[in-house]
């Protein structure tokens, strides 16, 4: 069949009046999609401001926004009425001078920081030798994993070299001088690809030093990878393949912070950053059977860090033990004035914790839906319980207070506005996946979102705040499962700190996990409750078997 060319100035005249057409029966069609019902006199009175609206938006879209630009309203935790301490104390770590390097070298693969930070503060291994150890880890293992998108020897190995002449000094700047680590690729790092995970991207250079690097660069920390993620933060697919869970190569290692727990749990780097804004943290640490602290919203700055949902994006450490993530947060934590949502806030953790003077709860209501009480959520409980816990159950809100989907409500509009380009000319297209669960979709029916809709939503998630602080704040800690109920969403809705720990393995030999709820901006005590259990137990010190080589 021929087909039927028409003159340019036809096509372009029929594109300019399909495009700048809007009917009535337009209006009675997009009103079902607002669950809405207008009058034929409604529809007449409207008419003429929904073209004049829709004028006003093609002067918008001729604008273009970069990714880094951010909202003009600052989402904060804290209700009216809250008080928080303001006052630093002295942390003592209580780091062991009497590690030793051990006999076979491939230990040191799952040595902790503090382990590490002895050695090296004592001169026992250079931060030049360690970082050739890891990074020799990484190049054997990383395509076995696909863990890595880009290596920075370069920058990892003048750090390192850095690091060794201060300490020679009589510099040492504290834990993580000299400490090797990796960052998820969403942090932008000059002098390297920051590609988001996703294909349109794999070749972006972003001229900018995000926080949270800054903050590693100044404690002495050595960045020796960037790790995979899932595509614009999603799951744990990205442009070239999917991350594996070290435990079970069959399997993901979930998302979006895919390669730092991958590569944390395999020994690859004594630890990694991840960033949630819903379960980013916590799923890919208890997949991979590692230790994840997603902070409350707000305690470190998300300055140079790919935004997704500005009202709930945060960085948290991805660790082998609690203790490790009390450390690096430590050194992470606050805010560069950038992100108006940050805080600086004291982070009083104490290594030794007295569990009999602390209120712990749990959450009955998400316990009771587990009615295998051989599972691992319930054998948490009982060996809190044996190590003399008193556990108080407790209701979290959750039927009742979520009655909708709130978080994709607020969520996927958020995301779907800071990619507005990316889905209006089609470099949603480049995505290597297309389904109906991924981000090129979602954004795209998000778009049919009205402003409307997800203002109030984030209207109810305040009143879901209120409710679920009412909770929190009566204890000092809160068990919870991770999956079970919403708590993932409520808890990250909400902003509360999370702590995500191993508690076992499954009937099909994979890790499972807890989780630790605290109140806003008291990390240390859910990463005390954590290190306590951890002490008692060996989980977070069981390691998979073919990367102990």
């Amino acid at each position: 069949m021929r087909k039927l060319l028409l003159p340019l100035f036809v096509i372009i005249a029929l594109s300019s009046f399909a495009q700048d057409t809007i009917s009535k029966t337009d209006l009675i069609s997009a009103s079902k999609l607002f669950d809405l019902s207008f009058t034929q006199k409604e529809i007449d009175t409207m008419y003429d401001a929904v073209k004049e609206n829709a004028e006003n938006y093609k002067l918008m879209h001729k604008l273009s926004l970069n990714n880094a630009v951010p909202l003009s309203l600052w989402q904060s935790p804290v209700l009216p009425g809250m008080k928080f301490s303001e006052k630093q104390e002295p942390i003592n770590w209580n780091i062991s001078n009497n590690i030793s390097l051990p006999k076979d070298k491939n230990e040191l693969a799952y040595y902790s920081v503090a382990q590490l930070a002895s050695l090296i503060k004592n001169k026992k291994i250079s931060s030049v030798e360690l970082t050739k150890f890891f990074i020799d880890r990484l190049k054997k293992y990383s395509d076995t994993l696909q863990c890595v998108i880009s290596f920075t020897k370069d920058i990892a190995m003048q750090q390192a070299k850095q690091a060794d002449e201060e300490i020679a000094k009589g510099k040492y700047r504290g834990l993580l001088h000299g400490i090797p680590y990796g960052l998820k690729d969403l942090f932008a790092v000059k002098g390297t690809k920051t590609t988001w995970g996703a294909a349109p991207y794999k070749d972006q250079v972003i001229d900018d030093d995000a926080f949270v690097y800054l903050k590693l660069k100044e404690a002495g920390a050595v960045l020796i990878a960037k790790f995979t993620m899932g595509a614009l933060a999603m799951g744990d697919y990205w442009f070239g393949g999917r991350t594996k869970n070290p435990w079970n190569l069959k399997n993901g290692s979930s998302g979006s912070s895919a390669g730092s727990a991958s590569a944390t749990s395999a020994g690859l780097v004594p630890f990694a950053i991840g960033t949630e804004t819903w379960g980013s943290i916590v799923s890919p640490a208890s997949t991979c059977g590692v230790t994840g602290l997603r902070p409350t919203f707000g305690s470190i700055s998300r300055t140079g860090a790919m935004a997704l949902s500005y009202s709930l994006d945060k960085v948290g450490p991805i660790c082998r033990s609690a203790e490790d993530a009390a450390i690096v947060f430590n050194y992470i934590h606050g805010t560069d004035g950038k992100d108006q949502s940050a805080v600086n806030k004291p982070f009083n953790y104490k290594s030794i914790v007295d569990i009999k003077k602390l209120k712990i709860g749990y959450t009955k209501n998400y316990f009771d839906k587990i009615t295998d009480t051989t599972r691992n959520e319930w054998k948490v409980l009982q060996t809190f319980k044996q190590l003399g816990a008193q556990l108080i159950p407790v209701d979290f809100p959750d039927s009742g207070f979520y009655n909708f989907n709130i978080m994709r409500a607020v969520l996927s509009s958020e995301s779907a506005a800071q990619f507005d380009e990316f889905t209006r000319y089609n470099v949603d297209d480049e995505m290597t996946r297309q389904t109906k669960n991924d981000w090129p979709n979602e954004f795209r029916s998000r778009r049919l979102t009205s402003a409307v809709e997800y203002i109030n939503a984030q209207r109810h998630r305040y009143l879901l705040m209120q409710k679920v602080n009412e909770v929190v704040t009566q204890f000092d800690a809160i068990i919870s499962p991770n999956w079970t109920g919403n708590q993932s969403a409520i808890t990250n809705l909400t902003g509360h700190p999370v702590i995500c720990i191993p508690s076992g393995f499954s009937k099909n030999n994979l890790p499972t996990s807890i989780s630790i709820i605290g109140k806003l901006y008291d990390e240390a005590t859910i990463i005390e409750v954590a290190k306590f259990y951890q002490d008692a137990t060996e989980w977070n010190k069981m390691h998979p078997e073919m990367f102990k080589k």
